[in-house]
Order: structure tokens, then C-alpha cells, then sequence
């Protein structure tokens, strides 16, 4: 499996991870890699209508995503990987999924202490997280949209 973008959007599935990035990147598939929208078929039905209909989708938890990425599920696929947190992320490379980058696409924490654009404001638990995946040698860059500056996140 191909995984051609990694997103962190507490939003998870919506306009800009729908429209925008599944067209610019050619993906097959967006892997939503969250615990609780996994188990809740109304999360489940309501990104299913937010993806488009030539695109596939899967609704996974961290566990279950990093073994179907590591056994190569989806191979031949071109995935964009959403998932709502940096901790997320940090549990899914715990877990033995290799990431190289990925993109803050839209944060909004309710203990926010710092903004880092309109879009992205993280609370201290993410700003330590993000450290921990830079020390990872995890680049962290924010790009709100394909044709948007891509700029390196250094904290």
C-alpha cells in the first residue's frame, strides 16, 4: 500500500480531505484511522457520504489500521491516511506503522495554548506529541490545501 499523504483533522473527512486532496494526490482510498468513529455507524455513514463514490473507504481503529498497513491490505492503493490527533499518530507508529510526514490540516483544541494558523491550535499535549514524532524523525508540516505553501512545523 501506497500511502501518498498523511492528515491530522479532528474534522477527519470533509470538503478539503474529500475533494481537494483525494483529487490533487489521485487517491483510491482514505483510511480513517480513529477508535471511536470505528465504532459508531452514524461517524461511519456520515463519512461515507463525505467521500467521493470513486473513492474507497475504510474506518479503522489504531490497532486495526497499523496491522492491515504492516500485512499490506491494500496494495496497489493510493491512501490518504486521516487521523484526528497528533497522540493518534504517535500510537499508530507505536504500533509499528512507518510514517515519514504528516500534515496539521485542521486542530481545534478546547485548552488551545497555541495557534499556529486560522486552522491549527494545539493544546500542550499535542505540542509535546509533535516534538516526540519530530524526534521520531516524523516531519510535521501544515498545508491547508495542495496548492498552499507547505510549511515545516518546527516546535
Amino acid at each position: 500500500m501506497a500511502i501518498v499523504h498523511v492528515r491530522i483533522d479532528d474534522r477527519l473527512i470533509h470538503g478539503q480531505v474529500a475533494m481537494i486532496w483525494t483529487n490533487s494526490l489521485s487517491a483510491t482510498r482514505i483510511m480513517v484511522v480513529d477508535d471511536e468513529a470505528s465504532k459508531s455507524e452514524l461517524i461511519k455513514m456520515s463519512l461515507k457520504l463525505a467521500t467521493p463514490s470513486s473513492v474507497s473507504l475504510s474506518v479503522l481503529t489504531i490497532e486495526r489500521a497499523a496491522k492491515r498497513i504492516k500485512e499490506g491490505a491494500y496494495s496497489g492503493q493510493r491512501v490518504i491516511l486521516v487521523i484526528k490527533s497528533p497522540e493518534n499518530l504517535l500510537r499508530l507508529i507505536k504500533e509499528g506503522v512507518i510514517i515519514e510526514a504528516a500534515n496539521l490540516g485542521n486542530l481545534h483544541s478546547k485548552d488551545a495554548t497555541l495557534q499556529l494558523s486560522n486552522t491549527v491550535y494545539m493544546n500542550e499535549s499535542n505540542v509535546i506529541t509533535c516534538k516526540l514524532l519530530r524526534k521520531l524523525d516524523v516531519q510535521i508540516n501544515m498545508q491547508i490545501l495542495p496548492n498552499d505553501e507547505n510549511m515545516e512545523v518546527i516546535l
